[in-house]
């Protein structure tokens, strides 16, 4: 289960790391025009839960480490939630 919920871990890193990638490598003008999107928005905020603090200035590492921390107590959730299902149907 810990290698399960390091994996999250290691997926939420990754998601802010492709955006914080994708604003860096894209012109201001470009990647907010891409921002605009109704989809665009919602997969970031799918996969990167800490652009809803998107006013507070914060420095790279420390989204990164948030954006990890949040998909790590996600995956807490969702394989606690597994782990006891299987019980159920195994009894």
């Amino acid at each position: 289960m810990k290698t399960r919920i390091a994996i999250w871990a290691g997926v939420g890193f990754l998601a802010a790391s492709v955006w914080a990638l994708l604003a860096y490598a894209t012109s201001p003008e470009f990647f907010l025009q891409v921002m605009r999107e109704p989809v665009v928005r919602a997969v970031l905020y799918l996969s990167c839960p800490i652009a809803y603090l998107r006013q507070y200035p914060m420095k790279l590492w420390s989204v990164l480490l948030i954006n990890a921390a949040t998909f790590a107590l996600l995956g807490l959730l969702v394989e606690t939630v597994r782990a006891k299902s299987r019980k159920q149907m195994a009894a």
